[in-house]
């Protein structure tokens, strides 16, 4: 099961991936993750992104690329896994299908979390003010101001990524208002039975 979660910061990709993780036994692969653990690990493309981020620039598509080649190579995610968070522009989903074909693989599913713009951010106010009450810290990206960057920075890069895999057949519209018990079975309607 090779899958891509789509949708703006606080759709509840994380928590769905955290389910998907667990029912089909395979990774949840974040490219942030991935760039520290290469760089950690000193491989050769990440001694590479070492030296891109050393200097201050952004780590190219070439290499993000590259070190998903790499882990998507190791034993765990031999039967799958998702992708959260990549690709973020049309060439790199461009890239990842490169890669996938020189693999002979090929994605399952490419699946959108819709959420209403307005709404969204109430949900995320409401996270943050419920992380207060507890006595829990807010996370960074629950500030609304934050918020609202990160949600027009995916409306001006990351959203023209759904066309790309409409045209390839690939893209499964689910709502991700609705409550999380229907979001996880409208996925689960969505994906193959696996035996």
């Amino acid at each position: 099961m090779r899958l891509i979660l789509l949708g703006p910061p606080g759709a509840g990709k994380g928590t769905q991936a955290t389910r998907l993780v667990e029912k089909y036994q395979i990774p949840q692969l974040s490219t942030g993750d991935m760039l520290r653990a290469a760089v950690k690990a000193q491989t050769p493309i990440g001694l590479k992104a070492k030296a891109v981020m050393d200097s201050g620039a952004l780590v190219s598509d070439d290499i993000v690329v590259g070190i998903i080649a790499d882990r998507i190579d190791e034993p765990d995610a031999h039967n799958g896994f998702i992708l959260d968070g990549f690709p973020r522009t049309v060439a790199q989903a461009e890239a990842l299908d490169a890669l996938l074909a020189r693999k002979n693989k090929q994605l399952d599913a490419a699946i959108e979390l819709k959420v209403d713009a307005s709404r969204l951010l109430a949900r995320i106010m409401q996270r943050a003010a419920e992380a207060k009450a507890a006595g829990h810290p807010v996370r960074k990206d629950d500030d609304p101001a934050v918020f609202k960057t990160r949600l027009e920075a995916y409306a001006r890069d990351t959203a023209a990524v759904t066309p790309y895999y409409a045209a390839l057949g690939l893209l499964h519209e689910v709502d991700g208002m609705a409550p999380i018990a229907e979001v996880s079975a409208a996925i689960d309607a969505i994906l193959p039975v696996r035996v």
